[in-house]
């Protein structure tokens, strides 16, 4: 049952902006008054916190979510959960190193890269997540539209970019250009997660030009842990049909 003392809590919790919360729930028994602000203000800092990591995710552009528990290692056999795991700690972003995930569609690139950034953006770092023509489009509209601006702005202050799908459509001489400009701008200042399809020999064949190609991946993989990812797609393995 609601009390006035609990109804003037709430209106001075709502003029100094702090979280709603359960009474009942967070002081179940008998607490004396320092216990009870040490709950409340710990009750404060959690709810806080998820609110941050709610708003962090909603900017970073992430897809679905995915997990390293959910990953199928068994199946995906070129890279463990060992490896993974010792990513979790996120000094190499603190160093600006890169990751680079390669191979065929369908081997768990794009999985594991989101995991990544599920688990950075729960870290407190700001992540942002795309694909490649999605940068590119930014890139080439930021000067004459507003929401590219924004877009392009976040995406300085991220300080782990994810960029998907990386040789999966060509590119022309020029957004090869802009695309280098980016990539020289976050080099060693913000880390990179690159999903591709295509080996290193063939990506001057979908950026169109080898001298931008080679100062791409120069910067690229300067520091980077690589890792080839091979075997069988995994969602035609396990495909599903309606009959």
């Amino acid at each position: 049952m609601r009390t006035k003392s609990v109804d003037s809590i709430e209106t001075m919790m709502t003029k100094l902006h702090l979280e709603k919360v359960d009474f009942h729930s967070l002081f179940p028994g008998e607490h004396s008054p320092l216990e009870s602000i040490d709950l409340f203000l710990s009750e404060q800092i959690r709810l806080k916190g998820n609110k941050a990591d709610e708003i962090r995710i909603k900017r970073s552009g992430m897809p679905q979510l995915k997990t390293l528990e959910g990953f199928d290692f068994g199946f995906q056999q070129s890279i463990t959960k060992e490896q993974m795991l010792r990513l979790s700690d996120f000094t190499w972003i603190e160093q600006a190193y890169n990751i680079m995930f390669l191979g065929p569609p369908s081997v768990g690139k794009t999985h594991l890269s989101t995991a990544l950034g599920y688990m950075a953006l729960h870290k407190g770092y700001a992540v942002s997540f795309l694909c490649l023509d999605e940068l590119i489009k930014i890139l080439k509209t930021a000067e004459i539209t507003a929401s590219s601006r924004r877009k392009l702005k976040y995406l300085y202050k991220a300080e782990l970019i994810i960029i998907d799908e990386v040789g999966f459509l060509p590119v022309s001489k020029t957004e090869s250009n802009l695309l280098f400009t980016f990539i020289a701008a976050m080099h060693e200042k913000t880390s990179l997660i690159i999903t591709s399809n295509k080996g290193f020999s063939e990506w001057s064949g979908f950026l169109g030009d080898e001298v931008i190609t080679t100062a791409i991946l120069d910067r690229l993989i300067y520091k980077c842990e690589i890792f080839n990812m091979t075997g069988e797609g995994y969602r035609l393995k396990y495909r599903k049909t309606i009959l």
